[in-house]
């Protein structure tokens, strides 16, 4: 019998997985699903079984959407939103690994450290003092996990200081699954559009900052040329999944840790803790709601369940993360939590490029805002707090405080 996925959340329990999974979870590790498109396969609800198919070299990334509204034709597999060019995550090896050979020195803890934390440094004490000199309450979702990862994408890529209020808003517009097919293609086209135009810039101007020029250059220099297109599409992934998903988990780990006052008090007290609470806030919170999905290259089994060539897999990582099989009490955020992974960035190859940046950002800012405002205090009950169910990240949408 096909069920449909669970998506509603309990309105008490907001940064709780659907309650369903827990029951999904005892009975089997996966079941034959409906998505919220209509479309049908296979949803992977455990920690190793959910690992296995993110690792296994059978199951494919070339998957079609799984999460756009019902009545909407999914876009096929690989291919991109609104007519983004296909992004590098859903390709598979030797594709997948030359251009993730072309980015991973970028992205390691050393390389974050050395380029990007000053700057991360900067802008979070700057927006940190404007808070300050706010009076009355001030929406942090707004004042703070909106523009940090922003600003540190854009400084990432190279991308004009200007330009950046327009790309935040064509991302979101992107993101949200309640919009219209129309308006979130309309999204995806501003964007394309645009790094398309600043694609142009770097190639004319090659020293200028950036990671975009800088891959032009190496690229250059090594005799192999990146088209326009590969650029793009490079641009355009770490563009809004560098700053959507990071505020998200920003806003909502601030929100944990308000209505958790044992925690903010432990963090205040240890600000040393913060490596161990990040890590333990990704896996309680796990902000993509409705999973990643891959397609079965060939007949193979998972958690006893026969899969066929062509099937989509979905893993719900939210529900993975909270297995009683693989963390003791899952469903209580333990800063003290002795850990060795999660899957709150995926697993294997495909394991999230941006990770060691989403750190650097809430490793400067959690500690700095409960330093900064030790009486910090939402400004309304928490379930007054509009939450975000319908975009690919889980979130708040606000998030008002007092100071």
């Amino acid at each position: 019998m096909t069920q449909s996925m669970p998506t509603t959340r309990a309105t008490e329990a907001p940064l709780d997985p659907p309650p369903e999974y827990q029951a999904l979870q005892e009975e089997s590790p996966i079941h034959w699903v409906t998505f919220p498109n209509g479309t049908e396969g296979w949803l992977v609800t455990r920690f190793d079984e959910g690992s296995q198919v993110f690792s296994d070299p059978r199951m494919s990334a070339r998957r079609p959407r799984h999460d756009n509204p019902p009545g909407e034709e999914p876009e096929g597999a690989g291919a991109g939103e609104g007519g983004l060019p296909p992004l590098f995550v859903m390709m598979d090896e030797p594709d997948h690994g030359a251009y993730r050979k072309l980015l991973a020195g970028k992205f390691t803890p050393k390389a974050v450290q050395n380029r990007l934390q000053p700057y991360i440094d900067r802008i979070v004490d700057e927006h940190l003092n404007a808070i300050a000199a706010t009076d009355g309450p001030v929406d942090l979702v707004q004042a703070l996990c909106l523009p940090i990862p922003c600003l540190v994408i854009c400084e990432l890529l190279g991308v004009p200081y200007e330009d950046r209020d327009g790309f935040h808003g064509a991302t979101e517009q992107m993101m949200d699954m309640s919009n219209p097919r129309e308006q979130r293609d309309a999204g995806a086209k501003w964007l394309m559009d645009y790094i398309n135009k600043l694609v142009e810039q770097k190639r004319n101007n090659p020293d200028s900052p950036g990671l975009l020029a800088e891959l032009i250059r190496i690229a250059d220099e090594g005799g192999t040329i990146l088209t326009n297109s590969d650029l793009t599409g490079i641009g355009a992934l770490l563009l809004f999944a560098g700053h959507d998903t990071t505020a998200a988990m920003m806003g909502l780990s601030i929100m944990t840790l308000l209505t958790h006052p044992e925690q903010w008090q432990q963090l205040h007290d240890d600000p040393a803790k913060i490596g161990p609470a990040i890590e333990e806030l990704l896996r309680y919170l796990t902000i993509v709601q409705f999973g990643l999905g891959r397609v079965a290259k060939e007949d193979l089994e998972i958690g006893g369940a026969q899969i066929r060539e062509g099937d989509l897999v979905v893993v719900a990582m939210p529900a993975a993360n909270r297995d009683p099989r693989a963390f003791d009490n899952p469903d209580i955020a333990n800063f003290d939590r002795k850990m060795s992974r999660h899957l709150a960035f995926g697993y294997g190859v495909h394991q999230c490029l941006g990770q060691n940046v989403a750190r650097a950002e809430l490793k400067t800012v959690l500690p700095r805002l409960i330093e900064r405002f030790p009486d910090l205090k939402l400004a309304v009950p928490p379930s007054e707090v509009p939450m975000d169910t319908h975009g690919t990240n889980y979130g708040v949408r606000k998030l008002p405080v007092t100071h």
